[in-house]
């Protein structure tokens, strides 16, 4: 036998042993050139559309570790000695792919990066040192904190890590169960805007400083200067307005790169999979999970080093500061995503579900909310806006508006002119709701009187919004009074 068989055979026999026990086949490469061209759905002024660094520029960032991280308690949970505990520790990295041999441990490593943090803070300097922080804070039933942990990056240092992608997908609901994955509820804007009085405290209020390294922050996350006004000057003239705009910012919403005038709903990632397109403007395709992939490094970091015609967010950080996760991370952070499944539901499709299940096809829901999905999977236009032929030819859209609020569509750095087609299922756990958070229930999503202008939003109001209508999406705002109820309590179901 020669030698090109004996490899053919190893080969096949290793192949066959992977297809046995688990091991991905191949990692996709995140950042291929062409591949990231055709990743994203043009922005509204197509001049402004992004254009992402590099491969060679993305393989040149450095990798980040993913440390061994430890549970934060709340007061008076905490185990006796846990904290000289932890000054013992020795710094652990416990990502190590050569480890990972079936898919299984590939999920239970892509977990490790989802909680992974991306910044740290000394623990003497973070707000969970503060008894102000845990007021009204979501914790498991152990009285741990599910959004932060505790990192050892070098013995006797215990740091906050944050920013972790579970910071905002992981929810804590009424009984204390941690549900990763979901549209989370961690506060964020009471925990900054507590932290900023602290420190403006601290720093004898210094507001010019603090001012100037807000509007750099925000040029760097939201600044989109072909819009006018821009979103990175919102409507913040103050110190004090700045902590009262943080304040007024609600649990389930967040202003990831759109600022806090038009903040969106965070999303679900528990059944993305299924999903064709991310972010509530549809921004960005998901193909396969290469996209999601790069979608993940997008998000953490590498959205920021993009040119938007002349503008680049990246000139109002620090240099150095972007790293990278590597293509071995992100594949098992998607692995992780994917695998996640809804909580048992305890709605149950009963009698009045039934009955809303036939409201629902009466009223032709299921020609967007198509099921099983209970999406059809497409963009819809915002109002205001023309889809472009070119559009049509290349996206799956549906080329109607349902008269929601357009701006998080039409005036922000992730504005295409779309609103992608949202899933209903899982609904019961979920909420605020709408692209911006605006109603707290859906039986505030189907009261008629969120047309007023006069309407009190019960979700999210921007800083200075006292009422203002909640437009849009009509459908089944007419129904009797026992059609609605038992619509809502068939969405309940799903």
């Amino acid at each position: 036998m020669n030698t090109r068989c004996i490899a053919r055979i190893v080969s096949c026999g290793l192949l066959l042993a992977n297809v046995i026990m688990g091991a991905p086949q191949q990692i996709p490469k995140t950042w291929d050139d062409a591949v990231v061209a055709a990743l994203e759905v043009p922005l509204v002024n197509r001049a402004y559309s992004p254009v992402h660094i590099s491969s060679a520029d993305y393989y040149r960032l450095p990798v980040r570790q993913v440390f061994k991280s430890y549970p934060i308690y709340a007061p008076g949970k905490e185990p006796s000695g846990y904290i000289d505990w932890l000054m013992q520790r020795e710094p652990v990295i416990v990502f190590d792919p050569a480890k990972l041999k079936t898919e299984a441990d590939w999920v239970r490593a892509g977990e490790l990066v989802f909680d992974a943090p991306i910044r740290y803070l000394p623990k003497s300097n973070s707000s969970t040192s503060t008894l102000e922080f845990w007021q009204g804070m979501p914790t498991s039933r152990d009285g741990t904190l599910p959004f932060q942990q505790y990192v050892i990056r070098k013995r006797g240092v215990i740091e906050v890590g944050d920013a972790s992608c579970g910071k905002c997908h992981t929810r804590v609901i009424s009984d204390g169960t941690i549900l990763k994955g979901a549209q989370g509820n961690f506060p964020d804007g009471s925990v900054t805007a507590a932290s900023l009085r602290r420190r403006a405290v601290d720093d004898n209020h210094d507001a010019d400083v603090r001012m100037a390294l807000y509007r750099n922050g925000q040029r760097a996350n939201v600044g989109a200067p072909w819009i006018q006004p821009d979103p990175a000057e919102d409507y913040v003239s103050s110190f004090d307005e700045m902590v009262a705009s943080w304040a007024a910012l609600i649990p389930g919403v967040a202003p990831r790169g759109a600022g806090r005038r038009y903040a969106p709903q965070i999303p679900d990632l528990i059944g993305v999979k299924e999903r064709r397109y991310l972010d509530h403007t549809g921004l960005v395709r998901h193909r396969s999970i290469g996209d999601l992939m790069r979608y993940a490094a997008l998000n953490q970091d590498i959205g920021v080093l993009a040119r938007y015609g002349d503008f680049r967010p990246a000139d109002f950080i620090l240099p150095g500061a972007s790293s990278r996760y590597s293509d071995e991370q992100l594949y098992a952070l998607v692995l992780f995503v994917y695998s996640l499944k809804p909580p048992q539901n305890p709605n149950k499709l009963d009698a009045m579900a039934t009955r809303g299940q036939k409201v629902f096809k009466r009223e032709g829901c299921a020609g967007c909310h198509t099921p099983p999905l209970y999406t059809n999977n497409k963009l819809t236009t915002a109002e205001g806006f023309k889809t472009p032929e070119a559009d049509s030819n290349k996206f799956d859209i549906l080329a109607v508006s349902v008269g929601t609020d357009p701006n998080l569509a039409l005036r922000t750095r992730r504005g295409t002119g779309y609103y992608k087609v949202p899933s209903l299922k899982g609904l019961w756990y979920r909420g605020p709701f709408e692209h911006n958070g605006s109603v707290a229930t859906l039986e505030d999503w189907f009261d008629p009187r969120r047309l007023r202008a006069d309407y009190i939003p019960t979700g999210y109001k921007p800083h200075g919004v006292k009422t203002r209508a909640v437009k849009g999406h009509e459908f089944g705002l007419q129904l009797s009074w026992q059609d609605k109820q038992a619509l809502i309590t068939f969405l309940k179901s799903l």
